[in-house]
């Protein structure tokens, strides 16, 4: 899939140049504009033909993403959906990777196994001072 990105993002940081929130696509418009014109070696522009298609779109790995932000919400997802964790804190992620390891449910952007081994000790290695 194309990305569609704004003339000269890459120029500078304020249309985008290593801030991938500022890279956003804006219609080129100026009278002697190459991408406008449609030309050879420039970016692709905007235009029918691009859109994918219906099945696929809005999916990640042929699956429907829902955010998550409590264990509520990850014990109501479905077979057919994909779990992203937004916006929760270091506690309630492992509550969420022990409780998605348990029921066998996807997360999209946190392996559970590798998250818990880096963020939970065994017992017998926290010591009392």
């Amino acid at each position: 899939m194309v990305k569609f990105l704004r003339r000269t993002w890459s120029r500078y940081s304020k249309l985008g140049k290593r801030r991938k929130k500022k890279q956003v696509w804006r219609k080129p418009t100026g009278r002697d504009n190459k991408m406008r014109e449609k030309r050879k070696g420039y970016p692709a522009v905007v235009s029918i033909g691009y859109r994918s298609n219906k099945k696929s779109r809005d999916k990640l790995m042929d699956k429907k993403p829902v955010k998550i932000n409590n264990l509520r919400e990850l014990e109501k997802i479905k077979e057919n959906e994909i779990a992203i964790i937004g916006g929760v804190g270091k506690k309630k992620k492992i509550e969420i990777a022990n409780k998605a390891k348990e029921m066998k449910i996807e997360l999209y952007n946190m392996n559970p196994e590798k998250f818990l081994k880096l963020n939970t000790k065994p017992k017998n290695e926290i010591k009392k001072t």
